[in-house]
């Protein structure tokens, strides 16, 4: 039995948030809650068709995962369309989002307001970038191109894992160059809505409407590539977008999980164009890096966390910046609430739902995931041949198997097509040395280890 529906979709959206970017978050999940639960299902009401589609596709795990975590009795969640969110008379209760802001405000943050034209939110700024070396690259590309639209790195392609800081710098990219010059025509918008626009249009049957809007753009920024995959037609038309937009010599910037080369389903004419002006990565930040981003952002928030606490949310927080900025939200909010300085202990309480627990990693785990990254069929890594595309990808799970697992030599050789253990010796030295020259030969091997800790 639910007695309080309110409280039972503001203490999930608090779970969900940490894993969805801001402005996704504040896009899908305003103006819904639960209207009714009855045999094991929760009722969400939203308000149209296009979040009721993406809540329950694209987000379901996450919506029934919190809720579960928070009653195990439920066990489905469907999702209903009303326009407008029910009235209430009790003026004093708030929603989760005017409570985000007033916790917002309290901790020092500036409440601001998305620019909807260019759909830019102005707290995206490179001023508010933390910079380090995983990411220094990457800043300075964006930085120059801001000041030098069209005329620099065109097309700009961003890439790394999940909430490293991509979309920071493409909106700040976007920023910038409304402040340097407000006429210039700026876009920014995921993959995801650049295929619904294009889906809308033809089932309104006004594709010409959706062909002129965005051949207008001076600079048009599309983060999330990666959705393109295996989606011909809007390949196709966004292909043509692309041509348009740079044979006038207007900006382009994309975003993706991956380089080119490595998302399936892209097509070949797709893939050169991304690849033929700047590409640059955004690696996983190292411990040392974590505690300072944790620092910087702690200074913003003009709060004090002790040593302690900074060291151990950098060490069990590792996969993303976004998971590491919610975790001190949580810590400096609590301990706002309850109006003390945390110990050790209370934090530990805390986060022991965003520690992910550690995960038994197996070779076999390894190498399945290396063929599937490579896009190849697992026993190709077993053949006895000398073809740099099967090489490697062999050499690169013999690295990993060797660096990361310390799996013996012997074991390596026998469980990639019986070689012999110097033939392991041999990729392991030859990886560990060209890791170091070869940024984005570096880059692949994280996305690859980033790929194993979610497996």
């Amino acid at each position: 039995m639910l007695d309080n529906f309110e409280k039972l979709w503001r203490d999930a959206l608090f779970e969900i948030e940490p894993n969805v970017s801001k402005a996704n978050f504040s896009t899908w999940f305003k103006d819904t809650y639960i209207s009714k639960y009855e045999d094991g299902v929760v009722t969400i009401n939203v308000p149209n068709d296009f979040v009721k589609e993406w809540l329950s596709t694209k987000y379901y795990k996450f919506v029934i995962s919190s809720l579960r975590n928070l009653n195990p009795s439920i066990r489905h969640a469907d999702y209903l369309i009303v326009s407008r969110p029910p009235q209430t008379n009790q003026p004093e209760k708030k929603s989760y989002f005017k409570q985000q802001r007033n916790n917002e405000e309290q901790l020092g943050f500036q409440e601001l307001n998305t620019d909807t034209e260019a759909n830019l939110n102005p707290k995206y700024t490179f001023d508010s970038f933390v910079v380090a070396s995983f990411n220094e690259v990457a800043h300075s590309a964006a930085a120059a191109v801001s000041k030098n639209i069209g005329n620099l790195y065109n097309p700009l392609f961003i890439y790394g894992g999940v909430g490293l800081g991509k979309t920071h710098l493409l909106q700040a990219i976007g920023n910038e160059t409304k402040k340097n010059n407000p006429a210039v025509k700026v876009q920014y918008l995921t993959s995801e809505k650049f295929a619904n626009d294009y889906v809308l249009s033809i089932q309104n049957k006004n594709i010409h409407i959706f062909k002129e809007k965005y051949r207008k753009y001076n600079l048009l920024i599309v983060d999330d590539i990666q959705f393109f995959s295996d989606k011909l037609k809007i390949q196709e038309e966004f292909f043509h977008v692309f041509n348009a937009l740079y044979d006038g010599n207007n900006q382009i910037i994309f975003s993706s999980d991956k380089p080119p080369q490595y998302i399936v389903g892209l097509e070949d004419r797709l893939k050169s164009r991304f690849e033929g002006g700047m590409m640059v990565d955004i690696s996983q930040p190292s411990l040392e890096e974590r505690m300072a981003i944790l620092r910087v952002k702690m200074q913003q928030r003009g709060y004090l966390i002790s040593d302690e606490i900074i060291d151990f949310i950098a060490k069990n927080i590792k996969e993303n910046i976004r998971e590491l900025e919610g975790a001190l939200n949580s810590v400096i909010g609590q301990s706002k609430i309850r109006g003390r300085v945390l110990g050790l202990v209370d934090v530990e309480e805390i986060l022991k739902r965003k520690i992910k627990p550690v995960r038994v990693v197996t070779a076999d785990s390894v190498i399945k995931i290396i063929a599937n990254y490579y896009n190849m069929e697992e026993k190709k890594l077993n053949e006895k041949t000398r073809r740099q595309e099967i090489v490697k990808p062999r050499q690169i799970a013999m690295y990993l198997l060797r660096n990361d697992l310390n799996t013996s030599y012997p074991y390596i050789g026998r469980r990639l097509g019986q070689k012999d253990h110097t033939t392991a010796i041999h990729a392991y030295k030859k990886i560990t040395h060209d890791i170091k020259n070869d940024k984005k030969l570096e880059q692949e091997i994280n996305n690859i280890r980033e790929m194993i800790s979610k497996n």
